[in-house]
Parts: structure tokens; C-alpha cells; sequence
């Protein structure tokens, strides 16, 4: 087990990185953080824009590494620009795709399967600065599946690998 920070969560009712890059975010709320979450088995994040979206069931709840924010590009990036959902410090989230891992802000560990990549794309360079999609190539975070239902909050929390990629513990 290992001890972590929940540093951001976003939760975002809208889609607002669609279309082309060039003519920028669509209009929302200023600022779409929220101090805590409730995380659905099988649907994600209520009130989030993937949630109980039959496309996005395996992508319902992005996890990112704060080491891995760019902010040598803009100082102040964070979820608001990369459009993830749960930002982590302590933790390489990147290097577990594939497992099954537990995080816990004291409630009761919350389950995920890590399937893949969250890839950057050209948005990147628009809504945290130009080179930014480079930057996060390999380090954009995690797409996940909520396994359990709980809910995540922002401060201390647990990090546990459940099962590693290809089954082991």
C-alpha cells in the first residue's frame, strides 16, 4: 500500500474539447473541481459527462500522475486543461495498465480496472500550452473502470496494486 494525495477531482456535466482545437473550449462553468465524488461500479463518476455512457464504460474515469502535469509549459496546469478526472501525487498511475488497482480517501477502498492509455491529443496545446501533447505522450494518464462503488475525496489517501497486469499480485 501506498500513501498518495487526491490533489484535483473534475467532474464535467458537458463535453467541452470537441470540434477543432483552433476555435477552443466550448462555453461551461469556470471551474468544474469538486472536493469529493461518488464513483458507480460499471458507470463512473456521478454527474460526469461519461458516466452510465455505454461508449465509455471502459474509459468512464481517467486517472493522472501531478508529477507528470507539464509545468514547465504553463505553471498552472491542472485537471481544468487535461480534462482528467482524478489527479494523483505520489503515484505513477501510468505504469500500472492492466491492473486492477484499489484508492482509498478513507471511506472504503474504491476499485478500478486500468485498461489503457488516456493518449493526448492536439487539445493539449491549446488548453495547457504549445508542446504540451508531446510532453504528455506515455504520461496522460489512465483510462479506467470503476470495479466498486464508493466515493473519492480530495487529501490523504491509499494507493494499492490488487492485481497486477497479467493476473499476479
Amino acid at each position: 500500500m501506498t500513501e498518495v494525495e487526491v490533489v484535483q477531482l473534475l467532474v464535467s456535466p458537458a463535453h467541452r474539447l470537441a470540434g477543432r482545437p483552433a476555435d477552443g473550449p466550448s462555453p461551461g462553468p469556470a471551474d468544474e473541481r469538486v472536493p469529493r465524488v461518488e464513483v458507480r461500479a460499471g458507470l463512473g463518476l456521478v454527474g460526469d459527462r461519461y458516466y452510465a455512457r455505454p461508449a465509455h464504460r471502459n474509459a468512464a474515469v481517467t486517472l493522472m500522475s501531478a508529477e507528470n502535469l507539464p509545468l514547465d509549459i504553463n505553471p498552472d496546469a491542472d485537471l481544468r486543461h487535461t480534462r482528467r478526472n482524478v489527479l494523483l501525487r505520489g503515484v505513477d498511475i501510468d505504469a500500472w495498465l492492466g491492473a486492477t488497482v484499489a484508492l482509498d480517501c478513507g471511506g472504503g477502498p474504491v476499485l478500478f480496472a486500468v485498461n489503457r492509455p488516456a493518449r493526448p491529443c492536439a487539445w493539449m496545446d491549446v488548453t495547457v500550452g504549445p508542446g504540451a501533447q508531446r510532453a504528455l505522450r506515455g504520461r496522460g494518464g489512465v483510462r479506467c473502470t470503476p470495479l466498486s462503488d464508493g466515493a473519492l475525496a480530495l487529501g490523504p489517501a491509499t494507493f494499492e496494486v490488487v492485481d497486477e497486469p497479467g493476473g499476479a499480485v
